[in-house]
């Protein structure tokens, strides 16, 4: 099974709503190094405070940014 690391899922959401990591930074109040380095996996476990603002500023609940989604799941937890 391959995990969705969490910096992807932010980078994906991010990109999808055509913001910068400099734009993203100011809006979320968090620094545009350390989103970066959660983008990149540098920074491989951000505190759920962070996570919240970054949640709050992608218009996401926290949930979706911390659930993992792993390949060839079929949705009912079993493998395909």
């Amino acid at each position: 099974m391959e995990v969705t690391p969490i910096g992807e899922k932010i980078r994906v959401l991010r990109t999808g709503r055509g913001l910068s990591v400099n734009e993203f930074a100011k809006r979320s109040g968090v620094s545009k190094s350390y989103i970066s380095n959660i983008e990149r996996g540098v920074q491989k476990n951000p505190s759920l405070i962070v996570m919240g603002k970054l949640a709050r500023t992608l218009e996401v609940p926290l949930e979706e940014l911390l659930t993992h989604k792993y390949a060839g799941e079929t949705g009912n937890g079993q493998s395909r």
